[in-house]
């Protein structure tokens, strides 16, 4: 099995390079450098030694995940790219699918901290984290991922977050540039910060043009688990089918993510209608079968990857006590706009 010296000897660096990466004290080394050993490491399936690092220095070298559900694509990506950068530093990763319930994350979130696990991602956006006070108070450090934090950061560790009024605007603004004026949103409930960033930069949006965003057509669903967070699909598909049942029917629609935005295909489908000749449909995330939908779904791409590499360095660095003195605790991403298939110039909507 490869050790850290044939890493180094194979990247070219010093020993304490590769441990310095592994760490995620790479601040300033030469991107190229870390690159470099970043390469090796999965080259040789390198992985460091967990027993004895955790000997010498008292810590579990594992961090929790605790997301609402793998169901969706988008959180199986995050928990892939978690659990990559996690092992990159030497960490174990404990997953755990909450569905949003603040019980069940306590419940979680208290039985890695009796097991010796100090450090969390959470994926939940709550409105208030106030039920993890205990355990922050106790030693948890907590990392929020999807959730723009500001008032919580008593509670709240670090975060790392897409700018979500701005996915939410950017979404808008494309279905208002093809000519769209009548335009709805379909969510499951809108009680979590992250839906609500996005359903408020559609209303931003659509305020700038000298539209509006009416509340009849602002469609949520309620879900099994109160969130939607299993069910995506299947409420995409029904808020659709009501929107484009009534009178005045919404000429395009901003999904709250691309699982609702695929239902809303079936959906439209239903009605003899068809995506985009007759409904422009616009996702939020990218997951996978965004791009290899019929037809390739327009949505607002969250850099997972890199986004999940600050956060765990972030994470990792406050368990450790290594944060320098001017690292950020809290920075937001920048969305970006995929313009694929899903989406073109507003027509008078009539079924096929």
């Amino acid at each position: 099995m490869a050790g850290i010296h044939e890493v180094a000897k194979r990247a070219g660096v010093s020993a304490s390079t590769v441990s310095n990466v592994i760490n995620g004290r790479h601040d300033k080394m030469r991107p190229e450098t870390k690159r470099r050993v970043l390469e090796v490491i999965e080259q040789l399936k390198y992985t460091p030694n967990i027993a004895a690092r955790q000997l010498k220095s008292g810590q579990n070298c594992s961090i929790g995940l605790i997301i609402p559900s793998v169901a969706n694509p988008f959180w199986g990506l995050v928990a892939h790219h978690v659990e990559r950068a996690a092992r990159q530093r030497g960490y174990r990763l404990m997953i755990c699918n909450a569905e949003r319930d603040p019980d069940v994350e306590t419940r979680y979130a208290e039985a890695m901290l009796g097991s010796g696990i100090t450090g969390i991602i959470l994926g939940s956006s709550p409105l208030s984290f106030d039920y993890l006070c205990d355990l922050t108070a106790r030693g948890l450090k907590v990392a929020a991922f999807d959730q723009r934090v500001n008032e919580t950061r008593d509670v709240i560790t670090c975060g790392v977050s897409v700018d979500h009024e701005l996915g939410g605007a950017l979404a808008a603004q494309h279905l208002i540039g093809l000519g769209h004026k009548r335009i709805a949103t379909v969510s499951g409930p809108i009680r979590t910060n992250s839906r609500i960033g996005r359903i408020n930069g559609v209303r931003m949006a659509m305020a700038r043009a000298g539209l509006s965003l009416r509340d009849d057509m602002i469609w949520q669903g309620g879900g099994v688990a109160g969130f939607g967070d299993l069910e995506g699909a299947e409420l995409g598909r029904m808020g659709v089918r009501e929107l484009l049942s009534r009178d005045d029917p919404p000429t395009g629609i901003v999904a709250i993510n691309d699982m609702y935005a695929l239902g809303a295909y079936a959906g439209a489908r239903d009605l003899g209608f068809r995506v985009p000749e007759n409904i422009s449909i616009v996702g939020f995330d990218d997951i996978v079968l965004a791009e290899i939908a019929q037809p390739a779904l327009t949505t607002i791409r969250q850099p997972v990857p890199a986004m999940t590499e600050m956060l765990v360095r972030m994470l990792v660095a406050h368990v450790e006590g290594s944060v320098q003195a001017d690292e950020p605790a809290f920075i937001d991403v920048t969305p970006q706009l995929i313009v694929r298939a899903s989406s073109t110039a507003a027509r008078i909507l009539q079924p096929a």
